[in-house]
């Protein structure tokens, strides 16, 4: 089977399933993407520029620019093999703010297309309007209306969908839903996994923390409001009020990744470390970390806090449940999807630091006695939603669509 992958990142989403693909010599796996870094052993990665946007474009369509910019380049990329006498047999293309599978169908109308649906915006109901500090103005909600014309176009051209979740299937229009498949990408349970003997080291002064030490976590990609860094924050310095042994190791970057600028030439870590009181010696910012740095922290954590607003759900998130560790999460759905309150994990209010505080200090008292929580996490992440589970039915569904008629 020849498969077309297209992500304007490599490998994005399609990491572990394009590399099982590749692995097996009767597939001939090629991915167009715009990212020169990366390699996965037998996909042939066909590379794309992007000119710059124009910044005389209207604000509202800036995404949709973004998404057209990638889809032309990749669609000239997709020509030039097609003129070489590569025609896939299936397309598994990105959608989304930026997807660059936007006029595919017109490269290849008679192959069928498989899109992976990961969100869809709307003003109510999800990230959006969900925090009264943080309303949108009215050309704020226009803006999010007219940036879901990328998913518009892929529900339209698209054979079939993927959706990561549930929950992020639901965003999506009712009248589409049927069209969408609920496949997890797949977490790699054999890497993120418990290990006793872990061992985290601080870049900065060499401190070094084991499991078994009285270490609360808190991993994200941008400490901003999306992923309730404040609330966290809030919730931080009461436990550590509490708990004169407890250490904080906050692990991310220091930027705002979907959620505006703090503002004032300011970020929101420098925000509330203005007025919350911390003992400095035992609240720690790691900065970015790397891949075995990030396992080594979640295999130390005591205890690991995960919060977020109705959006979509961070990998993150499961592979702290992969590896065990005792997770204090939101109570919003795209977490009560997969986190059940204790069963394998604890939930608290998202709007209640002072909710979060209690959660994350008994979970701290009562660690031994919450042992099968650590357990059931893990078990639910290697039945459900490990790469090794979820693969068959991401490859099955593939096949499948390979298999129909294309929609012209």
């Amino acid at each position: 089977m020849k498969v077309l992958f297209m992500h304007p990142e490599f490998p994005g989403q399609f990491m572990h399933l394009a590399a099982l693909l590749a692995k097996d010599p009767r597939h001939q796996v090629v991915f167009i993407t715009q990212q020169k870094e990366n390699r996965l052993a037998q996909v042939a990665k066909v590379i794309y520029s992007v000119p710059q946007q124009n910044p005389a474009t209207h604000p509202f369509l800036e995404r949709m620019e973004r998404s057209v910019l990638h889809s032309h380049a990749a669609a000239n990329a997709a020509r030039m093999l097609k003129d070489k006498g590569f025609v896939p047999d299936v397309i598994y293309g990105y959608t989304g703010g930026w997807s660059n599978a936007l006029f595919i169908k017109d490269v290849f109308p008679t192959t069928p297309l498989l899109s992976y649906f990961e969100w869809f915006v709307q003003s109510h109901g999800g990230e959006y309007n969900f925090d009264p500090a943080f309303p949108l103005t009215n050309e704020q909600e226009y803006a999010i209306r007219i940036s879901n014309m990328p998913n518009w176009v892929n529900l339209h051209s698209c054979s079939r969908g993927i959706s990561p979740t549930q929950w992020q299937r639901s965003r999506f229009p009712r009248e589409f839903q049927s069209k969408i498949d609920v496949i997890f990408d797949g977490i790699d349970t054999e890497y993120y996994k418990p290990d006793p003997q872990a061992v985290f080291t601080l870049a900065e002064t060499g401190s070094t923390f084991c499991a078994g030490d009285e270490v609360l976590t808190y991993a994200t990609r941008g400490m901003e409001p999306m992923r309730g860094f404040m609330q966290f924050m809030e919730a931080a310095a009461m436990v550590h009020q509490r708990r004169p042994n407890c250490h904080v190791l906050v692990a991310g970057t220091d930027q705002s990744w979907y959620s505006k600028a703090a503002g004032e030439a300011k970020t929101y870590k420098d925000l509330v470390l203005e007025r919350l009181s911390f003992d400095p010696a035992r609240l720690h910012f790691t900065n970015w970390l790397n891949r075995g740095q990030y396992r080594q922290l979640l295999q130390v954590s005591a205890v690991h806090v995960y919060l977020t607003r109705p959006y979509v759900l961070s990998w993150s998130a499961m592979e702290a449940l992969a590896t065990g560790c005792l997770v204090v999460a939101s109570s919003t759905p795209p977490v009560m999807e997969v986190i059940r309150h204790e069963y394998n994990g604890l939930l608290a209010d998202f709007f209640s630091p002072l909710d979060i505080a209690d959660k994350i200090c008994s979970a701290l008292e009562r660690r031994k006695e919450l042992q099968h929580l650590r357990e059931n996490a893990r078990n639910e992440i290697c039945q459900k939603y490990s790469y090794q589970s979820v693969l068959p039915r991401q490859v099955a569904l593939l096949t499948r669509v390979a298999e129909e008629k294309a929609l012209l």
